[in-house]
């Protein structure tokens, strides 16, 4: 699907350099959480909680292990389970669908938006039954689904809303934080996103009390309190060294954020070509700009050009999980998705990091116009 992180030219990201510039921080902060030895749902996970609620603007973050179990307790704790229907997109990393499957519901699949990517509203309404329980929008690439156009379709008809937002730390639809909208949101932590630990890791936020306290129950194994097991749940808690890095980025995550807007639009002046789509931006949305994707009918000769410059690039989703194998047994394969299929033909997403120079963004351009030449 794409090259590696790492690139003897540019790479598509760059963790080395952003852990050799946190590296003192970062250090610290693991040495005090083994210092204090507290490694279990301790003080850098309460903390976390605390910011990361603060920040999306909800009542309540609950961390988890990972973005999919985010995805899997928050459709337990909104007790959707066997029988029901979650819709969905398949423009989006297989783990959306995943976690539906593993919650015992029935996934089905609504096609996107050609300008932003993100679930469309139309495709949705004509898609709901009398067994529609809730949908997921993905707030994909950083770019905020139309949540004022999806909630009124969902609200009168009780329709519970659970955002995707696990690559969209940050990200605003009219002023609202992704992750405050629904009546849940999940991020991921793993280690390419904006905001991340070095491994896994996990959050779900919401304003809803019952929502929250159910998460918090199935993440340990359905404790209510220690050593009183309510149901049964799982072990799916927030590691505390993976909550004390990520609290070490959080407090750069704004300011990154930025770079990543300057880079895109760096990125849009320098790629205007008949033959390339930028990204588009919703009036009232702030993109973050976790990836940066280009579509292009000339994507085999982009993609050329690119390797041989050694410039990572990567064609996320050139094979979306609708055609996966593992999605034939639930029907998905049979969906009928026109723009997701023309997006898996045509997208191609460039480096894009806090850390990129203009130099580089400018040898990234020049070389993918050169392809189109």
């Amino acid at each position: 699907m794409c090259r590696g992180v790492f690139s003897l030219g540019i790479p598509l990201i760059d963790l080395k350099a952003e852990y050799a510039e946190l590296r003192e921080e970062v250090l610290e902060a693991i040495d005090d959480a083994l210092g204090s030895m507290q490694l279990f749902l301790g003080p850098n996970v309460q903390a976390l909680e605390r910011e990361w609620a603060e920040f999306c603007r909800t009542e309540h973050a609950v961390g988890v292990s990972d973005g999919t179990q985010a995805l899997h307790l928050a459709l337990r704790a909104m007790g959707i389970g066997p029988g029901d229907e979650v819709i969905t997109v398949s423009w989006t990393f297989f783990a959306t669908i995943e976690a539906i499957i593993h919650a015992g519901a029935t996934p089905k699949l609504v096609d996107v938006e050609p300008e932003y990517f993100c679930m469309d509203a139309e495709a949705l309404e004509a898609a709901i039954t009398q067994r529609t329980r809730a949908i997921i929008p993905v707030h994909v690439y950083g770019h905020p689904a139309d949540m004022e156009q999806l909630g009124a379709i969902c609200e009168p008809r009780g329709i519970a809303v659970l955002e995707d937002a696990a690559q969209a730390h940050g990200a605003t639809d009219n002023g609202r934080r992704v992750g405050s909208i629904g009546d849940a949101g999940v991020f991921s932590f793993y280690m390419s996103k904006n905001l991340a630990g070095y491994g896994e890791g996990g959050i779900v936020t919401t304003s809803d009390d019952e929502i929250a306290q159910k998460v918090k129950m199935l993440r340990d194994h359905g404790q209510a309190e220690r050593g009183r097991f309510d149901c049964i749940g799982y072990n799916s808690r927030l590691d505390e060294l993976q909550a004390a890095i990520v609290r070490v980025k959080l407090r750069r995550l704004a300011e990154n954020t930025e770079k990543r807007r300057r880079h895109a639009a760096l990125y849009d002046e320098l790629l205007q070509h008949e033959d390339i789509i930028t990204p588009n931006v919703r009036p009232g949305c702030e993109h973050v700009y976790h990836l940066y994707t280009i579509r292009s009918k000339r994507r085999e000769e982009i993609k050329s050009a690119l390797e041989a410059a050694e410039i990572a690039f990567a064609t996320h989703y050139a094979k979306p999980p609708h055609k996966q194998p593992a999605c034939v047994a639930y029907g998905l394969d049979r969906a009928e998705l026109p723009v997701t299929e023309t997006l898996a033909a045509e997208v191609i997403s460039l480096p894009m990091y806090p850390g990129l120079s203009e130099s580089q963004i400018q040898e990234v351009a020049e070389t993918v116009l050169s392809a189109l030449s």
